[in-house]
């Protein structure tokens, strides 16, 4: 008979993919395997390409500021509670794997009052807030690096294990001619890889938007908008889509520099592909995570960090000073490949396996 374990979380792929990668290290043939998300959520539609039975639950945010939906969401909170905890007790898991987002608080707190062992995993420096409250009620404290160990009380920490972040091992099989194919791109031309998480990011899209002339004159830019900020852009040297999928292995092993946010995940993803990045980090409504996140790489030498208001003319300054220098880019190349040779998901799902 197999051992069963659910996974939780959601709200954007920086909770679902490093989960994914997991699940692809485990043993199948010991392993039933389901998902439990917000009814609503992208994680669904992320899940639902895959074999992996999903099961939604209403879903509530957790707010620091004044809002009436704070008290709306409160039912919908509880909702999620008993919804989870109708689930555990129908599915009887051996094990609750949380990743993390607002969505995963209520099967976490169901499966404590069942007595099922929870795991949860941060990615980000600094943990957030639902991974704070489900460290509470969890097993283990699975964390990125020794440094967010300080976000928790010291009655916690003989519970962190310090396991770096698991990334899909899909993505060290992409083919560079396969890519080119797929975009476009020509021989000769370095290829920018612009990414705003799995939401997209308004200003990283303005500013390749409004300098798009000047940066296709230099580089093959492909460029993943999000949803929302899609435009069907028809532009010699420049390849758009709202998403990435499966394909994004292709894509970066064709790329020689990433433009992005600093979500925990995605930086991982990175620097296990050996990309050297350039990192415009979420400041505002946000609590500063990106930022401490970034700082991480910068330090390690595989990524340049800018903040704030940034003009045209810095940010295609400080991506010739990248791109048009053979050596700076080797340099940030080798360091992205160093800082991304540990395998988080391995670790994760051997210390899984020995619980059982």
């Amino acid at each position: 008979m197999k051992n069963r374990i659910l996974f939780t979380g959601g709200g954007t792929g920086g909770h679902v993919y490093p989960a994914l990668a997991v699940i692809e290290r485990m043993n199948k043939e010991n392993w039933d395997i389901a998902w439990i998300g917000s009814t609503e959520g992208m994680e669904r539609g992320i899940l639902e390409k895959t074999d992996i039975p999903y099961y939604g639950i209403p879903s509530g945010k957790l707010r620091r500021y004044v809002s009436l939906k704070n008290f709306t969401d409160l039912f919908r909170i509880a909702a999620g509670f008993f919804r989870s905890f109708y689930l555990l007790r129908k599915l009887k898991p051996q094990i609750l794997f949380s990743k993390g987002g607002f969505v995963s608080v209520p099967p976490v707190m169901a499966a404590y009052f069942l007595r099922i062992p929870v795991f949860t995993h941060d990615s980000d420096i600094a943990p957030g807030l639902a991974t704070r409250i489900n460290a509470r009620f969890a097993h283990r404290i699975l964390l990125s690096s020794e440094e967010s160990g300080k976000f928790f009380p010291l009655r916690l920490r003989d519970k962190i294990i310090v396991t770096g972040n698991p990334v899909r091992k899909s993505l060290f099989s992409g083919d560079r001619d396969t890519a080119r194919t797929m975009t476009g791109a020509p021989e000769g031309k370095p290829v920018i890889l612009v990414m705003g998480g799995s939401l997209g990011a308004e200003q990283i899209n303005r500013l390749i938007f409004d300098n798009i002339d000047r940066l296709t004159e230099k580089y093959f830019i492909i460029h993943q908008t999000g949803e929302k900020n899609f435009r069907a852009l028809e532009k010699e040297n420049y390849y758009g889509v709202p998403f990435f999928n499966e394909e994004l292995a292709h894509i970066f092993a064709l790329s020689d520099l990433v433009v992005s946010r600093a979500g925990a995940g995605a930086l991982w993803e990175f620097a296990a592909a050996g990309l050297p990045s350039l990192l415009i980090p979420l400041e505002s409504g946000s609590r500063g995570e990106q930022v401490r996140n970034a700082e991480v790489f910068v330090e390690k030498e595989c990524s340049l960090m800018l903040r704030g208001k940034i003009d045209g003319e810095t940010f295609l300054d400080t991506i010739a000073n990248i791109v048009d220098n053979e050596k700076k880019l080797a340099g940030m190349k080798a360091a992205a490949a160093e800082a991304g040779k540990s395998d988080g998901a391995a670790l994760i799902s051997r210390i899984i396996e020995e619980v059982i």
